[in-house]
């Protein structure tokens, strides 16, 4: 049987002899139902935006510099910085233009694209932030073998692994996703998040169902479980030291993590693993909002603020680029 395409607005294209229809473009609902917010809106992504590249590409390039940072710690830390960048860098600059434009629309494979990357780097994420807690635990319940235990090559690959799960899982996601009919191009939402896509299927899928279940379940559920037997036998360990500095000691160096893992999987949670009919979609435009924007912003802020390392190399930055000016 013969397929014939022909496009019918300029919006779709229409497959004649199956039931398929193909978007060329999407409309972004955002935040247009609250024209006055908007302005407010694209102040706040704005400033948060910039403070999310400033902050995390100075991260990563004090842990580069620095030879005092050449650690796991601050190896992975860098990981989590370029994913941040990555991740608010996919949704934001479209969420802007859109703010101050009538025309709220993206493109088939723009959308696609900013789909897997979200998907991608949030995925990744959640990885990386239980290979982090294994790293403080090695550090603190096995630090005579922490050198051996977390070598370089260990490190590399345990990062490596993060970013493949990560980004085969958002493949498999995004594939499925963009292979199902869907009666509409508006999407209620200010990205391509794909739980908000889904909503716009012609039929019900049991198979992106049981994929999205999967997934949300391995990288959500499965790391948290490992990140909290993790600190565990953190916290078992630093109440059996005897002095109140080494106790304070351990606890700074587990801190940062432990609020940045907080802050992340809350709102992934409540984003991910809710009853559909819990919540509005304009709470859950918020929530993505503050999941995509103020997490990756307060992410460097968190650590620089409570380790001293971290401070002293800005410092150290700092005075250098001084200098040299």
């Amino acid at each position: 049987m013969k397929i014939n395409i022909r496009i019918t607005t300029g919006a779709k294209k229409e497959m004649q002899g199956e039931n398929l229809t193909i978007w060329s473009f999407f409309f972004l609902e955002g935040f247009s139902r609250y024209p006055k917010l908007e302005i407010v809106l694209f102040a706040f992504s704005l400033v948060m935006y910039l403070i999310t590249l400033l902050g995390n590409s100075t991260l990563i390039l004090v842990t580069v510099l620095d030879s005092r940072l050449q650690t796991p710690m601050y190896l992975f830390l860098g990981n989590l910085s370029f994913m941040d960048i990555c991740y608010t860098s996919a949704s934001i600059p479209t969420l802007l233009v859109n703010l101050l434009s009538s025309q709220k629309t993206i493109v088939f494979s723009g959308c696609a694209v900013q789909m897997y990357l979200s998907l991608a780097m949030g995925s990744t994420e959640c990885v990386l932030l239980a290979v982090m807690a294994y790293d403080r635990y090695v550090a603190i319940c096995n630090s005579l073998r922490y050198p051996v235990i977390m070598n370089r090559q260990v490190c590399v690959q345990m990062a490596a692994v993060s970013w493949v799960t990560g980004c085969l899982t958002a493949l498999l996601e995004t594939t499925c996703a963009l292979q199902i009919p869907l009666c509409g191009n508006l999407i209620d939402h200010f990205t391509c998040e794909i739980l908000a896509v889904l909503k716009l299927a012609c039929a019900h899928s049991l198979l992106m169902d049981v994929i999205m279940l999967v997934v949300s379940v391995l990288l959500l559920p499965i790391p948290m479980l490992l990140i909290c037997i993790s600190y565990f036998f953190i916290l078992s360990t630093i109440l059996r030291i005897s002095s109140a500095e080494g106790r304070n000691k351990a606890f700074s160096t587990c801190g940062a993590h432990l609020t940045v893992v907080i802050l992340y999987y809350g709102a992934a949670l409540s984003m991910y693993l809710k009853p559909s009919s819990s919540s509005s979609q304009e709470v859950d435009k918020i929530i993505s909002l503050l999941y995509g924007v103020l997490t990756p912003m307060l992410n460097p802020i968190i650590y620089s603020l409570r380790n001293k390392e971290v401070k002293d190399a800005m410092k150290k930055l700092l005075y250098r680029t001084h200098e040299n000016l």
